[in-house]
């Protein structure tokens, strides 16, 4: 079996496959990031693993899983399954470079956009010759919802909240609006541009957002939570088989 370990800006997350399926899969604080996985590394007896990370993590608990497992660390120069044409590869994040590689090992020869909805909205694109183009960084909905408060003297911090209408009647209202609506009016005008430069277009909206916007969006999408950790998966075995 597989360990999956996603080290995000807020957390960890962590899956174990069974070759392309999960069988379990947890959330927790980077301070506890050994005790957790040493718990799940012994109870599904772990052989091998790969870890990406966004955020810092101390290279002495890197080591100490190292013993524990074999580790395949993400970096700029892991091989992919896929042409990277980004003009800066070694500043492409870890995170991109494994939603890429589920693209094109879940939809081979197909136009993909991946949009991932978390802290920041990514959009990363990859063409029907598995070429990666490069996509769009954009500031997540918490992140808009905590830029009005922190940089305003008077406008409130809100938790995001469905809207019913374009039209706010009341300032909280108005901020969700722009918030919620300014975020999907983005994914659609951006999924439009896609389709009219590229005609068939795959769309893969994942990260911790997709619930929450999946039912807002108009456009057909496949809503998939964890396919960041089913990338890293298969970006695991594809290095495990070379």
């Amino acid at each position: 079996m597989n360990l999956i370990i996603d080290i995000g800006n807020t957390s960890v997350k962590a899956a174990v496959f069974k070759q392309d399926t999960i069988v379990f899969s947890v959330s927790f604080d980077k301070k506890i990031i050994l005790s957790e996985l040493k718990k799940i590394i012994k109870k599904y007896n772990i052989s091998c693993g790969i870890m990406s990370s966004v955020a810092s993590i101390s290279e002495k608990k890197v080591e100490k899983l190292q013993k524990l497992i074999k580790l395949t660390l993400v970096s700029s120069s892991t091989e992919v399954p896929f042409v990277n044409l980004y003009e800066t590869p070694k500043t492409l994040g870890l995170d991109r470079i494994a939603l890429v590689t589920g693209a094109v090992k879940k939809y081979p020869n197909k136009n993909v956009l991946v949009i991932d909805a978390g802290t920041c909205i990514t959009f990363d694109f990859v063409n029907d010759k598995s070429e990666y183009l490069g996509g769009a960084i954009s500031p997540g909905i918490n992140m808009r919802y905590k830029a009005l408060n922190n940089f305003t003297a008077k406008l409130p911090f809100l938790e995001k909240k469905e809207v019913k209408s374009f039209i706010g009647k009341s300032t909280n209202e108005s901020i969700h609006s722009g918030v919620v609506n300014g975020v999907t009016k983005e994914l659609e005008g951006v999924i439009l541009d896609y389709k009219e430069k590229f005609g068939d277009l795959t769309i893969v909206l994942t990260g911790g957002d997709t619930n929450f916007l999946s039912k807002q969006l108009k456009s057909s999408i496949f809503a998939n939570q964890n396919f960041l950790l089913q990338g890293l998966n298969e970006l695991l075995i594809f290095n495990e088989e070379k």
